[in-house]
């Protein structure tokens, strides 16, 4: 069978798709990439390392980030990282932070240092405390949480947060579909303007927002309906878009993207199909509101990536055509996370990007 049927460029309705280049890295690969809306490669940054999930681009042109260096000696469910990047255009390293532990996700912060989500043992004195999951499945060497460390460029620690002081053991308890190798099992942790971080707790169905003066939370969202969530973003309205991944959901279902608003924890706009499951990935995925007012979408396990209207038309769609081989799933196109740039961007400005041979 040919599993490289129907990648590329699939859909591209000119006037409703928004302008754009999108950015994003493949499982396996060694390589960042970005897409036009006709689907061709106009720009590619080379790795010393297969991609640690994602990359973003910063204002001033360069790429941040993540490999997987393989030196984690904690393991945790996926999200392979080690190290953060920031490469210039031509692929250049100008910035490198390592952290052993380090996984997932990472962001640039508004006043230069850079925000790292990595894993750590609960102190063995609380693991009891941890409530859910699969009764006696923890391993030997206990319990995973997670901590935020936000670096200066010298790579100095300037501000640390950790699961298990901020969050409520009695309150944020593990899906008890889940095993207890986890806690939390963060997969972001998106630095707001105003310096707090907005992040996701896959294992507790828990979204929230991390002040940084306190250490507790101004916002936090639990909801078996998010199913696993990755990617929370906050928009321009004040709103939070999440991609709802449905795993663990009861019943028949498929991914959802929600926009919740957080004064009233109300959903005020939503993306699912019908049947379900023609919309569907249980891991990974994510979205990003872009200035048209459209939604891109990743459907991360299959590399799909496509732009929806507020009506739910599909005006773009794309399947990731690079493939790489992933340790732990095989051959495969999955893509965590993608992000697309608007040609005004000003890390774009005085860049030649054309199609590449």
């Amino acid at each position: 069978m040919d599993r490289k049927r129907n990648v590329g460029l699939t859909e591209h309705i000119e006037g409703k798709a928004s302008a754009g280049y999108t950015v994003f890295s493949s499982f396996g690969e060694r390589k960042t990439r970005m897409v036009d809306l006709d689907g061709r490669l106009v720009h590619s940054w080379d790795l010393p390392e297969t991609a640690g999930l994602w990359a973003q681009l910063l204002e001033s042109g360069n790429l941040l980030v993540a490999i997987s260096t393989g030196k984690s000696t904690l393991g945790g469910e996926g999200g392979g990282g080690g190290a953060v990047l920031e490469l210039d255009w031509d692929g250049n390293e100008v910035w490198r932070y390592d952290d052993d532990e380090q996984h997932h996700d990472f962001s640039r912060c508004p006043n230069g240092n850079t925000m790292i989500l990595g894993r750590e043992l609960v102190p063995s004195e609380l693991t009891g405390a941890v409530q859910g999951g699969f009764p006696g499945s923890e391993p030997s060497q206990g319990i995973l949480g997670d901590y935020f460390h936000e670096v200066t460029p010298a790579g100095e620690v300037v501000w640390e947060w950790h699961t298990h002081e901020g969050l409520d053991f009695a309150e944020d308890t593990i899906c008890p579909l889940h095993d207890r190798r986890e806690w939390t099992h963060a997969n972001a942790c998106t630095v707001l303007p105003d310096g707090n971080v907005l992040t996701s707790f896959r294992l507790l169905n828990t979204i929230g927002i991390v002040d940084r003066t306190t250490g507790t939370f101004s916002w936090k969202h639990r909801d078996m309906a998010l199913g696993h969530q990755h990617d929370p973003t906050l928009l321009e309205n004040g709103n939070i878009l999440v991609f709802a991944n449905g795993f663990h959901v009861p019943g028949p279902s498929g991914s959802v993207i929600f926009e919740i608003d957080p004064r009233t924890d109300e959903t005020v706009w939503e993306y699912r199909t019908k049947p379900p499951w023609e919309f569907s990935s249980y891991f990974i995925s994510g979205a990003q509101r872009l200035p048209n007012g459209n939604t891109l979408i990743c459907e991360g396990m299959t590399g799909r990536l496509f732009e929806v209207t507020m009506d739910s038309e599909v005006v773009w769609e794309y399947v990731n055509p690079f493939f790489g081989e992933h340790p732990r799933h095989g051959y495969v196109n999955s893509l965590f996370r993608a992000r697309r740039y608007a040609p005004d961007f000003r890390g774009l400005a005085g860049r030649t990007l054309t199609a590449e041979a």
